[in-house]
């Protein structure tokens, strides 16, 4: 792919999210329930417990 191409794809306007839910199955060792609060003006954050620094992690949107 050429640097060209692959500007516009980057300028190209963001697909339509689906609004059907899906259901997903994880397996891991803890759940937590947080609320993203805003971090600046285009995105968001999730604080952590400590003790989770350097594991994976996944998040999973439920609204």
């Amino acid at each position: 792919m050429t640097n060209s191409n692959k500007r516009g794809e980057d300028s190209a306007p963001a697909e339509p999210r689906p609004t059907t839910k899906v259901k997903f199955k994880v397996y891991g060792e803890e759940m937590i329930h947080k609320k993203v609060s805003r971090s600046g003006s285009s995105s968001g954050r999730i604080y952590l417990p400590p003790d989770w620094v350097n594991r994976h992690v996944k998040i999973i949107r439920v609204d």
